[in-house]
């Protein structure tokens, strides 16, 4: 009797260590183990350095005419720039419009106002003589200060202001208000 009793004994702890074994080997309890192993690894393991975008280099608040505005078309690597009612905006940002081949390629290095205003690309509507004074603005309509106010608004909006624009006559002016001072 003592050999079935032994062989009972063998037999219930195989079904006993198949037991356990099932209870384990569970699919949730391989889902938990792998989720719990997986954080583990994202907790403990080096991970790259963080990398922040550079930003843009400082742009210096300055004084344009229309002559040394109008290098500024975004040929040759240059920003894009262009004047409205002497305020002068960074545009590079909207290359794609103001820049080389864009709709509004006219405007860049330019005082835009009068085109803005009118909705009108054309040359003509640029000023010719860059050494002369700035289009005053005063034969516009109220519909065309209107647009301007809202392509002014816009701008301010959207792009960092880099200066003013000022005749060169203007220029010539404050230099040598300032020369005096000094």
């Amino acid at each position: 009797m003592d050999y079935v009793e032994q062989r009972m004994t063998q037999e219930a702890q195989k079904q006993g260590a198949a037991e356990v074994d099932t209870v384990f080997l569970t699919p949730l309890n391989i889902i938990l183990t792998v989720i719990v192993f997986y954080v583990l690894y994202m907790l403990f393991w080096p991970s790259k350095p963080v990398s922040y975008p550079q930003d843009p280099p400082a742009v210096v608040f300055r004084t344009y005419t229309p002559r040394t505005l109008l290098p500024f078309n975004g040929n040759g690597g240059y920003p894009v720039y262009l004047a409205v009612r002497g305020v002068v905006f960074d545009v590079s940002s909207g290359r794609q419009f103001y820049g080389p081949g864009g709709p509004y390629e006219n405007f860049a290095g330019r005082d835009a106002s009068r085109g803005l205003a009118s909705h009108s690309f054309d040359e003509a509507m640029l000023t010719k003589n860059l050494d002369g004074p700035l289009d005053p603005l005063e034969d516009m309509t109220p519909d065309m200060l209107e647009a301007l106010q809202g392509w002014e608004e816009r701008f301010n909006s959207k792009y960092q202001v880099v200066g003013r624009l000022i005749s060169v006559a203007d220029f010539e002016k404050e230099r040598k208000e300032k020369q005096d001072q000094a």
